[in-house]
Parts: C-alpha cells; sequence; structure tokens
C-alpha cells in the first residue's frame, strides 16, 4: 500500500527538530525557519557546559518556542550540578519539558550512570517538569545489550505509572521504515505503553548520513546506506526522508493501537534545509509516488512555517 497526502500530513504534524549549541548559534533567526511553539531539543554533549545548553534554550524560549533540553545522566558531576541546571533552565528558560538520556559517555563523570537514577531524584518534578522524554532504540545501542535495554524500559514504563508527568520515548533515528514499525510492535508486545516519538534524518548528502551513523552506531541503517554509497555519484546528493516519512505514515494508519504519536529531525547541521521541505510536506504539498515516499510540489517552495500542532 502507499500512504496517502492526508495520512503523510497527520504523521509530520507537530513535528520537533534538533540543535546543538553551536548549530544554534549559526541560525540568525528560527522564525524564518520554524513556527511559533515548535519544539526545538537542544543538546546538552558530553564535555560541554551547562551554560551552554541552558542560554540556547533561553533563546528559543525568547523567540517563542518550545525548548527541550538533553539531561545527558553520564555527564552530570554530581547531584548539586544537576540541580544547577535545572534551576538554570526553570529560570532563564521555563522549561516545563526535557529529555533525559544516559548520554554518550563511557565512564560517568558522576555519580548517574543510567538515566533511571536522575529521573528517581525527583528533581525533574521539583523544578516543574511536566512531560518527560527518555531514550529508545530501534536498532539497538552499540553500548548497551539489548537485555539491558529491555530491561530499562521496563523500568521506565514502571515509573512512568507512578509519576504526574507524562512520559514519552524519544528514539535515536533511523532510516528503514519496517525496521521502525517491527521495534515498536516488539516492545507493545512486551508491555511498552509510552508513546513515541520516532526519530528521522534530516536533509543532508549521504556522506554526512554515514558519518553519523557510523557515529551513532545505528546498525541496519548503516548497511542501507552502504549499499546506496557504492554509486559514488550518491554520496554528495541530498536525501530525502520520504521513504520512510511515506512507510511511517501508511503503517500508522493501518495499525490504531501503533505507538509512533510523532517524528523527531536531526536536521545534522542543515536546519534551513530540513525545515523548509518539512514546512511544504506537513502543509500537504506533496505528491505521494506510486511505489512509496513523496516530492514536493513545485509550488511549494513559497511554503511558510506552519503553526505548530501540539
Amino acid at each position: 500500500m502507499v500512504a496517502t497526502k492526508e495520512q503523510i500530513v497527520s504523521l509530520l504534524a507537530g513535528f520537533s527538530v534538533e540543535v546543538t549549541p553551536a548549530s544554534a548559534a549559526k541560525v540568525e533567526d528560527f522564525s524564518a525557519h520554524l513556527a511559533p511553539g515548535t519544539t526545538v531539543n537542544v543538546t546538552f554533549l558530553p564535555g560541554s557546559d551547562i551554560t551552554e545548553t541552558i542560554a540556547t534554550c533561553a533563546r528559543l524560549r525568547r523567540e517563542g518556542f518550545n525548548p527541550v533540553p538533553h539531561i545527558g545522566a553520564r555527564s552530570l558531576e554530581s547531584a548539586a550540578h544537576l540541580e544547577r541546571y535545572l534551576d538554570g533552565l526553570a529560570r532563564e528558560a521555563q522549561i516545563d519539558e526535557a529529555l533525559v538520556i544516559g548520554g554518550g559517555v563511557d565512564k560517568p563523570v558522576g555519580p548517574f550512570a543510567t538515566s533511571m537514577q536522575v529521573l528517581t531524584t525527583g528533581l525533574l518534578e521539583r523544578y516543574g517538569i511536566k512531560s518527560i522524554g527518555v531514550a529508545g532504540h530501534p536498532e539497538g545501542s552499540p553500548d548497551i545489550p539489548d537485555a539491558d535495554i529491555r530491561v530499562a524500559l521496563a523500568e521506565k514504563n514502571a515509573w512512568a505509572r507512578d509519576t504526574d508527568a507524562e512520559v514519552y520515548i524519544e528514539t535515536q533515528f533511523c532510516f528503514e521504515a519496517d525496521t521502525i514499525v517491527a521495534w515498536e510492535r516488539r516492545i507493545r508486545a512486551e508491555g511498552n505503553a509510552l508513546p513515541i516519538h520516532i526519530g528521522l534524518p534530516g536533509l543532508a548528502t549521504l556522506k554526512t548520513l554515514l558519518k553519523f551513523a557510523q557515529m551513532s552506531g545505528i546498525g541496519p541503517s548503516i548497511r542501507v546506506l552502504t549499499r546506496q554509497a557504492r554509486n559514488i555519484t550518491k554520496l554528495l546528493m541530498v536525501q530525502e526522508p520520504d521513504l520512510v516519512v511515506a512507510g511511517l505514515a501508511e503503517a500508522v494508519a493501518r495499525d490504531p493501537e501503533s505507538l509512533l504519536h510523532k517524528v523527531h529531525f536531526y536536521p545534522f547541521g542543515g536546519l534551513a534545509k530540513t525545515a523548509a521541505w518539512l514546512n511544504a510536506a506537513a502543509a500537504g504539498n506533496i505528491q505521494p509516488k506510486p511505489k512509496g515516499g513523496f516530492s514536493l510540489l513545485e509550488t511549494s517552495a513559497d511554503t511558510q512555517p506552519l503553526r505548530a500542532v501540539s
């Protein structure tokens, strides 16, 4: 089956994007690319200073967006460090949503080795965090055994039932709809009840996508990209995520019990072109292809950012 335009537009409603403090500093005006109210995740990278993430979140709030800071457990030096971070986010950016992850650090710099240890401090609720994202791994993780991932997800579901906060899963990026759909069905059968914001790649060259896929250690997606990269010409061509978006839209429409609720895009430094593509697609300025995916209509070039849908 081929996804309809209506199914694709429905899946893209309320999309979110991600920026690093460094990439955000290069964006002169976010409102030139994104609609007011759009959710923008802000990374807290290993070795970075919490003030960088706080300042970026504060800027996004001032400009009318919903900033969602990352909280990397293994990069926190202490409980006091976490509290200073949350206090700064609350005072300067009025944060009420956060993404809590383990973080890409082999050895924790402080007492927190897992995201669950951060969640159970009670500090997020104390500082007004009402919506909390936790990590999901459709293709597993090179750093965590699959059995441990299953245990961690069960623990997060149990914790979610005992908190007043809204808890959801936000995943690493993935390039294949079938892989995502199979993973969602499996974890649902194993007891997951948390809604999922699925991570997808933004517009980027195949060379850039390969680099980030290898850095992130995602398996099947690397093999898919490697097969495409055999054509050297394709390495420098910008890839659009229309196939995976359309595939997910069709799968979600077929399965009313699916927990795939939203899509989250990783622009890989190319916010302007990814946002332009998303605005056009979310506005319905698309033409589904007979064999899957879709193309943007030529008239979509002047599409303005849509108002975010919560």
